[in-house]
């Protein structure tokens, strides 16, 4: 995973974010500079075997067993 996922401040990265959707937003929101980063879609990855979230940043994210997020593709 490349550094323009951690948090510049404290070092968060994006599978220490907690497991709620708004959490994922307010992380990625907080990584874009501020501009505000939002769902554009959920759908079920048959790939995957759960959900994901198309978001406008242009990522798919999703949890893993444990409720991590990681990017899905």
């Amino acid at each position: 995973m490349s550094q323009a996922f951690v948090r510049e401040s404290d070092g968060e990265w994006l599978h220490d974010v907690a497991p709620s959707l708004s959490a994922l937003i307010i992380y990625l929101t907080r990584e874009n500079n501020g501009i505000r980063v939002y769902e554009k879609s959920a759908s079920y990855s048959d790939k995957h075997k759960r959900e994901t979230h198309l978001m406008s940043n242009g990522f798919t994210y999703a949890k893993d067993d444990n409720g991590k997020w990681y990017i899905a593709e």
